[in-house]
């Protein structure tokens, strides 16, 4: 009598969503949520791995990326912060180096004038930033200043009459070695505050080199920037930011959205070991049929269905006004923290299929250290949380 067949694909909860946290959606957003999905899955996922081993960001995406009509969702399009959450998943779900890309143009840039530039500015430079003609980055990091850069940004802004001096370094910047625009954080010379300042890509005095060598997020294009007396007008300082406390306006939206990438992160995970153990024979068995391999990915729908969770409740407290800088603090450190016990567990289940790349595993393995790391630390973040429960801070 042979191993029984199982179609992965028709199992209940094949799709990790255990408590049906997509009914929450309006049957409009459910639809449109579908769409993208199946979108991914033939456009992006199939051809993943490829990217990452190259190295290389697939360009010709962006303009079938812009056909979606997905950037800015809740502000431009007036959908749920649920509905955005959920879309930032399935971008990670597919591949987390486009749904880098995506945060980075939609999320950190988009931000950064959605919130900080004027109204003129915006109407100036929102249309084309909507339409992906123009490609975003966001240059806060420096080479010496990551967890601490409110405090301690090196790059200077300097007032020169009617136009703004920059000097200075940043690092990690994505999409920098393509982007049109990339939004520079500095420090006024003349009143110690950090400012924001829409750069022209183009300009003399900047310069943008890939960062080689990394072990996540290879597709991902970041790099050191200099900017070397680079001479902007006044009317390119954004008028909103004028201080760190400004950019963390823009901070606290996007740390909601690296811990949707940790949820997506996971359900990729879940959907790589779970048809994996179904279709793995071993001893003449399905490798799920075990009970050790079925406890562990119990484990993995566990870790993903609690991230989802805080996230929906997140969600709904963005959608009403009222999530809190110390609530997505917490969201981030703790979905990071579980995503990097899922991916173990992955990979663990694939054994040594699960270093290479043709597997997905290995690729999910890796890029789940860079959300780990980005968007604020699990310390920091961790501190941030402590400081609210405390009323006492443990860091400057």
């Amino acid at each position: 009598m042979g191993a029984p067949v199982i179609d992965a694909d028709n199992l209940p909860y094949a799709d990790g969503d255990f408590y049906f946290f997509e009914e929450l959606l309006s049957s409009k957003e459910r639809d449109r949520l579908h769409e993208v999905r199946d979108w991914l899955a033939t456009e992006v996922r199939p051809h993943a791995a490829r990217w990452w081993n190259e190295g290389e960001f697939p360009h010709e995406l962006i303009p079938r990326i812009a056909e979606l009509d997905i950037v800015s969702p809740v502000r431009r399009l007036g959908c749920s912060n649920l509905f955005a959450g959920l879309l930032h998943a399935e971008f990670t779900r597919a591949d987390t180096s486009v749904a880098t890309f995506m945060g980075v143009h939609d999320g950190l840039f988009t931000g950064s004038i959605e919130t900080l530039a004027s109204p003129e500015q915006q109407e100036a430079w929102l249309p084309d930033i909507y339409s992906m003609k123009k490609i975003g980055a966001f240059g806060l990091t420096e080479p010496l200043g990551g967890s601490d850069v409110a405090g301690g940004t090196r790059t200077t802004a300097e007032r020169d009459g009617d136009s703004w001096v920059l000097n200075g370094a940043k690092r990690w910047i994505g999409n920098a070695t393509f982007s049109n625009w990339v939004v520079i954080y500095a420090r006024d010379v003349a009143d110690n505050q950090v400012k924001g300042f829409l750069v022209d890509t183009s300009l003399p005095g900047y310069s943008a080199t890939k960062i080689e060598n990394k072990i996540a997020l290879r597709s991902v294009q970041n790099a050191d920037i200099v900017l070397d007396g680079l001479r902007i007008g006044d009317e390119f300082h954004l008028a909103g930011a004028n201080s760190f406390k400004d950019t963390n306006k823009v901070l606290r939206i996007t740390r909601l959205s690296v811990a949707w990438q940790a949820v997506g992160q996971q359900l990729a995970a879940f959907d790589v070991a779970r048809r994996y153990a179904v279709e793995r024979q071993q001893f003449g068995r399905p490798l799920a049929s075990f009970q050790l391999i079925q406890q562990q990915l119990v484990e993995m729908l566990g870790n993903t269905v609690s991230s989802l969770g805080m996230m929906v409740r997140l969600a709904q407290l963005a959608d009403n006004g009222g999530a809190r800088d110390e609530q997505s603090a917490l969201a981030k450190a703790f979905t990071t923290a579980r995503m990097r016990e899922t991916v173990a567990l992955g990979r663990s289940i694939l054994g040594g299929n699960g270093i290479v790349t043709d597997y997905e595993m290995a690729k999910i393995f890796a890029d789940a250290e860079a959300i780990y790391s980005y968007e604020g630390t699990y310390e920091i973040n961790s501190l941030v949380t402590g400081r609210a429960i405390t009323g006492m801070a443990a860091f400057l």
